[in-house]
C-alpha cells in the first residue's frame, strides 16, 4: 500500500496510506486553513469542515444500506460541494464513479449499469444529464447535492478496516466503441496527487484553480488531489469562463492553475480587456496538460502575461500527472511534457523492450500510480499492463539524453501517406504558428493513392481574414508539399472530449471522411 509523507509543524512525517487519514491529519494539524472556495459566494471551507462535511457524506452512504468498496456515483457540474462529495465517498472507502456529464445517454447509461452503482449523488447539472438515464437505471436511489447533505446527524463511526478500501472508478472518454472502466486505488490516487505536488513543489501556502470537470481526470487528481496532499487549497468556479478567469485567479490569490492548451489559446486571444502582468505577479506557473502544447502559442502565452506555462502529461490510466517539466529555474524544454515525476518512464519498442535515447517508441509508464485494471475487461488490463509492471500509454515518443520526453503522436492517430509515418502533431504546429489560428487539428482520410491522406481542421479568431489556400500555402511553406493537408476546414469548434482535447478520430466522421 503507498502512503504519502505529510510534514508537520514538528516536521515529522506521517506516513497517510488513505484520503480518510489525510484529511483526519490537516484536520488536526491546520484545522483553520482554508481547504475550498466558492468564488461565487465566496464562501470558504477550512480543513476541520472539510473533515466534518466529508463524515456527513459517508455517514449518509452508510445509512443507504451501501457496503464499503461498492461504487457510488456522482453526476455533478463543479463546485466545492462536488469536490466534497467525491472525497466523501473515498472517505468512506466507496468507489467514487464519475459520471460525465457530456458523455451522452447511452454512455451515462452504460456507466451506470456496467459500474452497478448502488446509489447516486447530482446537483442541477447532473439532474439534467440523469434525466433520461435515470429512467432505465431501475430504483438507483439519488441524493441531491445541497447544504443539508454536509449537515453531521450524529458522530460518524468511522471503520478503520475500510478507509483503504474504495478509491475512484473514471471512464475513459470512449470515441471507440464502450468506454473502459478505470480502476484506481486510494493508493494510486493519493501518488498521482502526490507527482503532482512533488513536481510543482506545492505546500499549504499554495492556492490552485480548478477549472477542468471533476468527472475528468486532471481535475480531479491534479487540482483536488494535489491540493490536498500538500494541504494548500483550492477555488472551484463552476467551468472555465474566459471573461472571469484572470478576475478569480486575482481575487481569490491563486498561485497556480491547470489548463489544458485550448483553454491557453482562449485566453491568449482574449482581447476584452487588458490584464497587466503586474497583477499577476502572485502566480507561480500555469500548468497545461491533456494534449500537447504547440510552442508558438506556449511562448506567446508566457510573453503576454508573464507566467510561465510547466507542460506536463498524464493519463486517466496513471491517475494523472507522469511527466513534467520542472519549475523555473529548473530547465524547461518546450515542446517537451518533461520528465518523470514519482514514476518510471520508459520508450520501447514493440516488444516492450527500452530503445536508444533519441529513438521513437511507446511511451511505458510504471508505479505506484499506475491504475489497477479495467473493471470487468480482464483481456483489456492483460493488452495494458505488461507481465512487468510496464502500462502501454499508446503514445508515441523519443527520450532525449537528459530523460525530457518529446511526444511525437498516437499509435491510433499516425497518418501514413504512402507507407510514411505522418504524425499529426507536426501539422497541427504549423498551424499553430499563426496568430490567427485558436484550435487546429489534423487527421487521417481514406486516399485510393495513397492509402491514407491529410486534411486538417481550425478554428480562427474572429477577426481573421485567413482562406483556406493561405492556411495551405502556410503548410506547405513549413512542412513541404509531401505532409502539406488536401483540405483544411475552417469551424467555428472542433469537437473535443470532457477534458478540452482536441478528438481527431471525430473530425473524419464529421466530414464522412472515416
Amino acid at each position: 500500500m503507498t502512503s504519502v509523507a505529510l510534514e508537520t509543524p514538528e516536521n515529522d512525517a506521517p506516513d497517510l496510506s488513505s484520503i480518510r487519514q489525510i484529511i483526519d491529519h490537516h484536520a488536526s494539524s491546520q484545522p483553520d486553513d482554508i481547504a475550498l472556495i466558492d468564488p461565487l459566494s465566496g464562501a470558504d471551507i477550512t480543513y476541520r469542515e472539510l473533515q466534518t462535511s466529508v463524515q456527513a457524506v459517508a455517514q449518509a452512504i452508510v445509512l443507504r444500506g451501501v457496503r464499503p468498496g461498492e461504487a457510488v456515483a456522482y453526476a455533478a457540474s463543479n463546485s466545492p460541494q462536488t469536490a466534497i462529495v467525491v472525497l466523501g465517498i473515498a472517505y468512506g472507502g466507496f468507489l467514487a464513479t464519475a459520471i460525465n456529464l457530456v458523455a451522452g445517454n447511452s454512455i451515462i447509461s452504460y456507466v451506470l449499469e456496467h459500474c452497478e452503482a448502488k446509489l447516486i449523488f447530482a446537483n442541477d447539472a447532473g439532474l439534467m444529464a440523469l434525466e433520461e438515464p435515470l429512467q432505465t437505471a431501475g430504483d438507483l436511489p439519488l441524493m441531491e447535492i445541497s447544504n443539508d447533505l454536509f449537515l453531521l446527524s450524529d458522530v460518524y463511526a468511522a471503520d478503520a478496516s475500510t478507509a483503504e478500501l474504495g478509491g475512484l472508478l473514471m471512464y475513459t472518454s470512449g470515441t471507440t466503441g464502450r468506454p473502459k472502466g478505470v480502476v484506481l486505488s486510494q493508493s494510486n490516487l493519493i501518488a498521482g496527487g502526490a507527482n503532482t505536488a512533488l513536481a510543482h513543489q506545492l505546500s499549504s501556502r499554495d492556492r490552485g484553480l480548478c477549472v477542468l470537470p471533476l468527472y475528468h481526470i486532471n481535475g480531479l487528481c491534479v487540482t483536488v488531489m494535489g491540493a490536498l496532499v500538500s494541504g494548500s487549497g483550492l477555488v472551484l468556479p463552476p467551468k472555465f469562463s474566459v471573461s472571469t478567469f484572470w478576475s478569480t485567479v486575482i481575487e481569490q490569490g491563486c498561485t497556480w492553475f491547470s489548463v489544458v492548451p485550448t483553454q491557453i489559446s482562449y485566453l491568449l486571444h482574449d482581447e476584452s480587456k487588458e490584464i497587466h502582468p503586474s497583477l499577476l505577479q502572485r502566480v507561480r506557473f500555469g500548468r497545461s496538460a491533456s494534449a500537447p502544447l504547440s510552442p508558438d502559442v506556449q511562448s506567446a502565452f508566457e510573453k503576454k502575461f508573464g507566467i510561465p506555462i510547466i507542460e506536463t502529461m498524464g493519463l486517466t490510466e496513471t491517475a494523472a500527472q507522469i511527466l513534467s517539466n520542472p519549475l523555473p529555474p529548473g530547465t524547461r524544454k518546450i515542446g517537451s511534457p518533461g520528465i518523470a515525476f514519482g514514476n518510471e518512464v520508459m520508450i520501447a519498442d514493440s516488444e516492450q523492450r527500452e530503445v536508444a535515447r533519441g529513438t521513437e517508441g511507446e511511451v511505458l509508464v510504471r508505479g505506484p500510480n499506475v491504475m489497477k485494471l479495467y473493471l470487468k475487461n480482464e483481456e483489456a488490463t492483460r493488452e495494458a499492463i505488461t507481465e512487468k509492471g510496464w502500462l502501454r500509454t499508446g503514445d508515441l515518443g523519443r527520450m532525449d539524453e537528459d530523460d525530457y520526453v518529446f511526444i511525437t503522436g498516437r499509435l491510433k492517430e499516425l497518418i501514413i501517406k504512402g507507407g510514411e509515418n505522418i504524425a499529426p502533431r507536426e501539422v497541427d504546429e504549423a498551424l499553430y504558428s499563426h496568430t490567427d489560428v485558436i484550435e487546429a487539428a489534423a487527421f487521417a482520410c481514406r486516399c485510393e493513392r495513397y492509402g491514407e491522406r491529410i486534411e486538417a481542421a481550425v478554428k480562427l479568431s474572429s477577426v481573421s481574414q485567413l482562406s483556406e489556400a493561405d492556411l495551405i500555402e502556410l503548410c506547405r511553406n513549413k512542412l513541404g508539399k509531401f505532409k502539406t493537408p488536401d483540405r483544411i476546414y475552417v469551424l467555428d469548434e472542433l469537437p473535443k472530449g470532457p477534458s478540452g482535447k482536441i478528438q481527431r478520430i471525430k473530425l473524419a466522421e464529421i466530414f464522412d471522411l472515416a
